[in-house]
């Protein structure tokens, strides 16, 4: 399963939950969208970003095709010039190691 996490800094704070809302619209729109889970930040730091995304898929091919859908492709146009920052990871979830605990 591969994980891909977006932090999304705007440019106003306001949008964070409009933006928000578009996202719980397009996860259903999106079969290559295994699960969903948004966040509005709540602390305000300076350091802070305001709503963070993550979403599971069965591996990169199925994050590209998400990637290139039409739904994706609007709510990016939309999004895009309001964000002052983001920041992405993907990563592929690894085996516990069975030694994890024991040092």
């Amino acid at each position: 399963m591969l994980t891909h996490v977006v932090l999304m800094r705007f440019k106003d704070p306001a949008d964070a939950p409009e933006a928000r809302r578009r996202l719980e619209q397009l996860a259903p729109l999106v079969r290559e969208i295994r699960s969903m889970t948004l966040g509005l930040d709540v602390l305000d730091t300076p350091v802070s970003y305001h709503l963070s995304m993550i979403t599971s898929h069965a591996g990169p091919d199925e994050l590209a095709a998400y990637q290139r859908h039409p739904e994706h492709l609007l709510l990016a146009a939309w999004l895009r010039p309001r964000l002052a920052d983001r920041a992405v990871v993907d990563s592929v979830e690894e085996e516990p190691r069975k030694d994890a605990g024991h040092r």
